[in-house]
């Protein structure tokens, strides 16, 4: 066979017939090339692009997460120094199952374990009610796993004493899977300083109604970074400043790395990643203006028969930062009973809750009245529904409808020929009816008129989101949007603040744009965010929402306007620009005045704005003013209405 091949390959065709062979070759080479390269960059995606995920695949195959609480920031007032909500840290006992004990024989050991530690709960706290028993502790232990996977450890007390500390410390070899783990629990001012402006905390898995919490709970079950997922007894914001910067304030969590089997159970040693702390607030409240203002609401409420609630604002005309916002009667966050608190643990200021039969709680939004009436005369002269200087007959009353049915002032006062000014002063109902709101119907129809005046409230922040950083602002109720009423009612009665509620807040922007001469100043109660380090991450600057143009000679005659007598503000140092009101909802017997009162000062050079509002209070002057008085002292002492801090002036001259 071989002489055959031999004699078919002649020896002078050799070099034509390598050819094929050379290419063949210069092929293959070129198709490893090919491969190798393949093979190079596919061995480069996966190191690179794909194995951080095949890395978290491969770990959570055979290792969980469990996540430990962040450690939540804390929030200070407006001095940087006075810390309203903190952190604190305590130690608590869990218990890690390192056993399936769902079957009889192992759930007895777990079982002796729970009384074992009843015991010693009760030898270190003699006479304590509160300490878990026996079966309390069999309850935490979740042996079923009803709750959560045997891996987790499960809480078994919060807060120990230093002497438990010690014992589980020293027997820790005797009690296998019981470990001391250091926590967090949220404290607060003790002297309770603007608790319905901080919020509070409760745990996660009960923040499925808020729907802040929504796209984190869908986020939390997929989420592939351990320091952002949520913990289900982790606490969390769930009104006030702790709900709207909740994720400023939670920081990252920790988490401990278990290795388990397949029944979901531990098989070696934790891991410990501890939790980072979250960013600080520095509120614009001063607890010393704060505290004032709480304590004088609450004095004024002890003097009035009716009066259960009361609510103040007090809000910096040129920056817009709240110094001061209270809602009494309050709580102490560190005790939370529901009970005992669920008629004041939400913020009256913001938001609107009707008034309850036990007399517990009144109306916190309510209609203006009076206050209403600077508007009114800027809405009038903007429109050229009067001039400055017409005089208008004030017999006491104006006439509504064809019935001729009177409207008539507070006291049925006469006044006599009044301009706009004096109409402020005097607080003239029958004025605003017939020379605001009959007119403004007789130049713009029924729908254009009501239009019209709803397009002026919302441009002074009556009706629509103030801007403040808290949840759940009210933006009013709307009255004057009824069309059960005709045009004229509707008019003539918001003409004097009957026909729209609105929040304490609301009416404190307004003040301050009456103050300011119509610049919508955004509300704030937190004025920088700061990292664990101390360093400023975010600042918030003043910011105009909307500015509305009127003459300047409307404004001032407005401003000259607001001179009622009020006998709280007797030997007050400064001169200053206010409004008195007195709402009026229901008749007879039901009929309830609510005491509303505006002010801003100085008058010529405005540093703050307040606004006071106690339902069922009566007459303004009688009980929101005086609660207005204290507040403008308290910053002037702090601050200084003209600039110059008077406790320090005070100190200067000692």
């Amino acid at each position: 066979m071989f002489n055959r091949l031999k004699n078919k390959l002649p020896n002078e065709d050799e070099g034509a017939s390598n050819k094929p062979s050379t290419a063949r070759l210069n092929m293959f080479f070129f198709a490893a090339f090919v491969i190798f390269s393949i093979l190079i960059f596919r061995l480069a995606f996966i190191q690179f692009v794909e194995g951080p995920e095949l890395t978290y695949m491969e770990s959570t195959r055979n290792t969980k997460d469990i996540p430990l609480a962040p450690v939540r920031g804390p929030i200070y007032d407006a001095t940087g120094k006075v810390v309203l909500a903190y952190s604190e840290p305590v130690q608590s006992l869990y218990v890690l199952l390192y056993e399936d004990y769902r079957n009889d024989e192992r759930r007895k050991e777990a079982e002796g374990l729970a009384h074992e530690l009843a015991d010693i709960f009760k030898q270190f706290n003699p006479g304590d009610e509160k300490q878990p028993d026996a079966e309390e502790i069999i309850k935490r232990l979740d042996l079923n796993h009803q709750k959560t996977f045997g891996y987790v450890p499960r809480l078994v007390k919060s807060d120990l004493s230093t002497k438990e500390i010690a014992f589980f410390m020293e027997k820790k070899t005797e009690y296998p899977g019981v470990m001391v783990l250091e926590e967090n629990v949220r404290r607060y001012d003790p002297d309770r300083v603007a608790v319905q402006v901080v919020g509070y905390t409760r745990e996660f898995k009960g923040a499925g109604t808020l729907k802040q919490y929504k796209t984190i709970i869908e986020q939390s079950t997929s989420q592939r970074d351990p320091g952002l997922v949520y913990s289900q007894d982790e606490k969390v914001g769930f009104d006030g400043l702790e709900l709207q910067y909740q994720q400023e304030l939670r920081g990252r969590s920790g988490y401990q790395s278990i290795d388990i089997d397949s029944r979901n159970l531990p098989t070696g040693a934790m891991e410990l990643t501890p939790p980072e702390k979250g960013y600080s607030l520095i509120s614009t409240i001063n607890k010393e203006i704060q505290l004032v203002a709480q304590q004088a609401i609450t004095d004024e409420l002890r003097k009035l028969p009716k009066a259960v609630t009361g609510y103040a604002v007090a809000m910096e005309v040129d920056t817009g930062n709240v110094v001061a916002m209270a809602s009494m009667p309050d709580y102490d966050p560190n005790d939370w009973d529901y009970d005992k608190i669920k008629y004041v643990f939400r913020n009256g200021t913001t938001e609107s809750f009707p008034p309850d039969d036990s007399r517990k709680r009144a109306e916190s939004a309510v209609l203006l009245g009076s206050v209403i009436k600077p508007l009114s005369v800027l809405i009038g002269l903007k429109e050229g529904l009067f001039t400055a200087g017409e005089t208008y007959p004030d017999i006491g009353y104006a006439l509504l409808g064809k019935d001729g049915r009177q409207v008539k002032n507070s006291r049925s006062a006469y006044n006599g020929n009044i301009t706009a000014r004096r109409a402020i002063e005097k607080s003239s109902n029958a004025f605003m009816i017939d020379m605001v709101g009959k007119r403004l119907l007789r130049q713009y129809g029924a729908e254009k008129g009501i239009n019209k005046w709803d397009e002026y409230m919302k441009e002074f922040g009556l009706g629509v989101s103030t801007g403040i950083d808290l949840p759940n602002e009210f933006l009013g109720q709307l009255e004057y949007r009824d069309e059960d009423e005709s045009a004229l009612t509707r008019l003539a009665f918001a003409s004097f603040g009957q026909q729209a509620k609105y929040t304490t807040m609301q009416l404190a922007q307004y003040t301050t744009m009456l103050a300011n001469k119509g610049k919508r100043m955004e509300p704030h109660l937190v004025k920088e965010i700061r990292d664990a380090d101390g360093t400023v991450v975010k600042k918030f600057k003043p910011k105009v929402l909307n500015e509305v143009k009127f003459a300047d000679a409307h404004w001032n005659e407005v401003h000259k306007g607001m001179v009622t007598k009020v006998s709280a503000f007797d030997g007050f140092p400064y001169d200053f620009a206010r409004k008195t009101g007195t709402s009026e909802q229901g008749t007879g017997p039901n009929k309830k005045e609510n005491g509303v009162f505006i002010a801003f000062a100085p008058r010529d050079n405005p540093k703050l704005a307040i606004a006071v509002v106690v339902p069922e209070g009566g007459y303004g002057s009688v009980s929101a003013a005086p609660v207005a008085r204290k507040i403008f002292d308290a910053y002037d002492r702090v601050y200084g209405l003209d600039g110059i801090p008077k406790s320090k002036k005070d100190q200067n001259q000692e």
